[in-house]
């Protein structure tokens, strides 16, 4: 990854910003609501956390067949990607509630999810969502040599065939965060000086990584062996929990940044950006699905990503409602805002995408 950060143009001549800015406190404001989560996403962590652990529970609890262990591996995968999207994402940005305290709990879930709080937030809140589809700084485009997510990155005759095969690497992202991504992330964000919030000593965030990780293996791999579940049978069930979680998040995430219509700018030669950061936003992110209740609702609000990153603060519960306004002023500045009508379009734009990308360059019109 490139260590020298761009610089975003700091002059907004459509002042697109300030007024959509405006726009969107004053709604909070006239409904006298909250920008954080409220009871509603207090239900749907309770719901989520539900369909992840009660099967865990189960398994330890009961003697069953092997086909229906493998039933509820796979149903908390879907709780565990669920907890993910919903809990674990808005109390990382800090926007799941007023309370502090709240927000370092529920952004702690992640240690259950098999990943890292200080090691989510420096690739996420900062390289990601400052960042947004820059290539060399945005490692959500980095996939290293097996998938090309851009044209900017190097070309193998393998990618021919990337829109076939990249769809069964994308399990795979919940386990590497759980084998090997967090070690790595660590030695390379600590060495780069990287953090979020206040910086913490590499002694205790090192610390910190080994316990977890200790205890992650403890609770999911040793305790139901130690209990009499055949260790092969573990295993495979581990296995298949995270894929299918990895497999549901990692859609889910390209579905917003690697399709048809979003760009991959990059700095001058001065290392600036065209636009400024909240209209860079717009270039690079995209929403899917925005009315259909079920992917609003189990996705925390991942499909209305246009809002999302341009106010990363605000609980994904009223994305729905300022959508509309984000909407109206990007079109008033004659910006644009990309948006996929339904889940089924924007996969398929997804992996037409990956097959443009997957064409030998010297051949691309």
């Amino acid at each position: 990854m490139n260590n020298t950060a761009p610089t975003f143009a700091k002059q907004d001549n459509l002042k697109f910003f300030r007024t959509l800015n405006s726009r969107v406190n004053n709604y909070f404001k006239e409904n006298n609501i909250k920008k954080t989560g409220n009871w509603k996403l207090h239900v749907k962590a309770v719901i989520l956390f539900t369909v992840f652990l009660a099967p865990y529970f189960l398994i330890l609890t009961l003697d069953m067949p092997f086909w229906l262990h493998l039933l509820l591996t796979i149903v908390m995968g879907i709780g565990m990607a669920g907890v993910g999207m919903n809990v674990m994402h808005d109390g990382n940005h800090g926007s799941y509630s007023t309370k502090s305290w709240v927000n370092n709990f529920m952004g702690g879930t992640i240690y259950v999810l098999a990943g890292n709080v200080y090691n989510w937030q420096v690739q996420h809140n900062v390289l990601h969502h400052t960042y947004t589809n820059i290539p060399g700084h945005d490692e959500d485009l980095d996939a290293g040599r097996i998938i090309r997510f851009t044209n900017s990155a190097p070309w193998h005759r393998f990618h021919r065939f990337q829109h076939y095969y990249s769809v069964f690497l994308y399990g795979l992202l919940t386990f590497n965060w759980a084998i090997t991504t967090d070690f790595k992330q660590m030695r390379a964000y600590l060495k780069r000086k990287l953090s979020y919030g206040q910086p913490k000593s590499p002694k205790i965030l090192w610390t910190t990584l080994i316990i977890t990780k200790i205890i992650y293996v403890s609770i999911w791999i040793v305790l139901p062996i130690v209990i009499g579940i055949t260790w092969w049978k573990v295993l495979i069930g581990f296995f298949v929990m995270h894929y299918t979680a990895g497999l549901i998040l990692s859609i889910v995430f390209q579905l917003a940044h690697v399709v048809e219509h979003t760009e991959n700018p990059s700095p001058n030669e001065l290392g600036e950006m065209d636009n400024t950061w909240a209209i860079h936003q717009l270039f690079t992110t995209t929403n899917f699905a925005p009315k259909n209740w079920l992917v609003n609702w189990y996705t925390g609000g991942l499909n209305h990503q246009i809002e999302h990153h341009i106010f990363p603060n605000i609980s994904h519960i009223h994305y729905g409602k300022i959508a509309k306004i984000v909407r109206e002023t990007a079109k008033e500045c004659n910006l644009p805002y990309y948006e996929y009508k339904t889940m089924r379009s924007a996969v398929i734009a997804h992996f037409k995408h990956l097959k443009e990308l997957g064409i030998k360059p010297e051949l691309t019109v």
